[in-house]
């Protein structure tokens, strides 16, 4: 009997220890407040392995829009780690966005009275791009330790905002991934301003990456011409366009940003 109990004791300890379970992350949110917005606006930071927070050891950023849990955070940060283990890609921070109003913050001012009955609250995207210079990019830079590299990803209507930042306050970001831009907004006005914005404000060389795939013909149309703008000026973007005629408007993201990724950090077998 003796023996029974304790093999039946041996059993069950093992089998408690088999069911231990602790918490899995691959982040942190924090929440700021925002005396631009006036509101609070909630962070996904993703720190990647062995980040370090010492002045030698200097991370770049990657500033994600649609950065709530529930939209692109969790991919793009699987995608990145992904290229840190098998490629040559550094280290680097995630900062997700999480959206309170993306039409909001996305969208430019318009007097386009269709897209002001659709579009309610639309307009604010220089109160958000403020936001992020002023507010979002200090936090940041005073709480991690970061590089001078930052990258800001977008698409759709991010893309569209994503695309106004390299036009109007090119110099927040190095590198810019901008995937199926909604360039269609306020009839095409950015881009008929494209030029005129350029000279003005682009001074200094910066990294784009262009993607669309089998999507609304204006969405194409737009993609490639805003390549065909970018790319007569060499000197200020270093371009690459992708069409990724197998996606659509649901499913390009995670592949277009494996294919900038790519161009950056391309695979190289091991010696």
């Amino acid at each position: 009997m003796k023996k029974n109990t304790l093999c039946l004791l041996l059993l069950l300890s093992i089998f408690s220890n088999a069911q231990e379970k602790k918490s899995f992350t691959i982040g942190e949110t924090i929440t700021i407040e925002s005396k631009i917005l006036s509101e609070k606006r909630t962070l996904n930071i993703y720190l990647p392995e062995g980040y370090s927070a010492s002045e030698k050891a200097k991370y770049p950023v990657i500033y994600l829009l649609d950065g709530s849990a529930n939209e692109d955070f969790i991919h793009v940060v699987g995608l990145v780690q992904f290229f840190n283990m098998t490629f040559n890609m550094p280290k680097t921070i995630i900062v997700g966005i999480a959206n309170v109003d993306r039409k909001r913050d996305f969208t430019y001012h318009t007097d386009l009275e269709d897209l002001k009955k659709d579009y309610p609250t639309t307009g604010h995207s220089d109160t958000f791009i403020r936001f992020i210079e002023s507010e979002l990019q200090p936090y940041i830079e005073k709480n991690y330790s970061v590089s001078d590299k930052k990258y800001l990803i977008g698409q759709s209507l991010g893309g569209l905002l994503a695309t106004e930042i390299l036009f109007k306050k090119p110099n927040l970001f190095t590198n810019y991934i901008i995937t199926s831009p909604s360039l269609w907004w306020d009839d095409e006005s950015l881009l008929l301003q494209a030029e005129s914005l350029i000279s003005k404000n682009v001074k200094t060389p910066k990294q784009v990456y262009l993607a669309v795939g089998e999507e609304h013909p204006t969405l194409i149309k737009d993609t490639k011409s805003l390549f065909e703008i970018l790319d007569k000026h060499k000197d200020l973007f270093h371009t690459t366009f992708k069409f990724l005629t197998k996606e659509n408007h649901a499913t390009i993201l995670h592949n277009s940003l494996y294919e900038a990724l790519l161009v950056e950090f391309p695979y190289k077998e091991p010696k």
